[in-house]
């Protein structure tokens, strides 16, 4: 789409949501002899803030500047939902605005993380918090069931759970690359208290989180393949595969596919693991035996 068709899809935008909002809807004393069903263009100015010549050259499809603070005046003033507000930046030219998290991923995201069994899989919010997995990833990481709510975090187990280091086959690599990847992630999240929680922990509680974090690093998550090596079933590489629910925004699920032969023959053992303690139990006694 040019900028000509987005500038007139902009303008039959605003003016199909202004002529189907009421004066009621509005707060406006509509008269006797209101022909409009809607909205009149000066009303919508008035509403939002602007002038009447501006908004009609907006509706006119003219090349003028649109501010995301006038913008989002006129999405007041229409009463226009979440949805509406975001297709209304698009079409402006500006950045999308984050869209509002819920209260969690939902039963259905869970049933689904549950269904990739054999395959490790969980769920990660806005602030990397661990909100659903399956027992696949309890297996290959301990039940983060067992943790307090504020360390079921997945940057705070790769800092400060002393299992994670040797867990990781490259533990500084990886670890640090989380960092750049958290920062590029949350970088909407400043003020948030639990972000601020999280973060000034971080920083106060692990050196290396401290350094790598001053140094502004900034990672988008890309194909990544990451190796471990199992206190019980022995060494371990998988491809991650990240997600993002539209339903529930902030959330994003994470599965864990195989990258070779010897990997995917070890998933029941996983399995195994997650019924003990954290950090599993030992397999071999089961007869599923760990392998180098």
């Amino acid at each position: 789409m040019d900028d000509q068709q987005r500038r007139r899809t902009l303008g039959e935008f605003l003016r199909s949501r202004r002529e189907r909002l009421t004066p009621r809807e509005a707060g406006i004393l509509a008269g006797p002899r209101r022909r409009t069903p809607g909205l009149r263009r000066e009303e919508v100015a008035q509403l939002s803030g602007v002038s009447v010549t501006w908004y009609t050259w907006l509706e006119q499809a003219r090349d003028i500047t649109v501010s995301r603070q006038v913008l989002m005046s006129l999405a007041r003033a229409l009463m226009l939902s979440s949805v509406e507000r975001r297709y209304l930046c698009a079409l402006a030219g500006l950045p999308l605005p984050e869209r509002p998290a819920d209260g969690g991923p939902g039963p259905a995201l869970q049933k689904l993380v549950e269904a990739l069994e054999p395959h490790p899989a969980y769920l990660l919010d806005a602030n990397w918090d661990l909100v659903g997995w399956n027992r696949a990833e309890a297996g290959l990481i301990g039940d983060p069931g067992q943790l307090e709510p504020a360390e079921r975090n997945l940057l705070w187990l790769v800092f400060m759970d002393p299992a994670m280091r040797s867990l990781l086959a490259d533990w500084h690599g990886q670890a640090q690359d989380l960092v750049a990847q958290f920062r590029a992630d949350a970088r909407q999240r400043s003020g948030d208290p639990r972000f601020e929680q999280l973060t000034n922990g971080l920083r106060e509680a692990s050196e290396e989180f401290r350094t790598w974090w001053a140094a502004h690093d900034i990672a988008d998550f890309g194909s990544s393949r990451r190796r471990f090596a199992h206190p019980q079933v022995g060494a371990l590489t998988f491809d991650y595969v990240k997600l993002a629910a539209l339903d529930a925004p902030g959330i994003k699920l994470f599965a864990c596919m195989p990258a070779d032969a010897g990997t995917a023959a070890k998933l029941p053992a996983l399995q195994l693991c997650a019924a003990g303690a954290r950090g599993g139990v030992d397999v071999t006694a089961t007869g599923a035996a760990a392998t180098p």
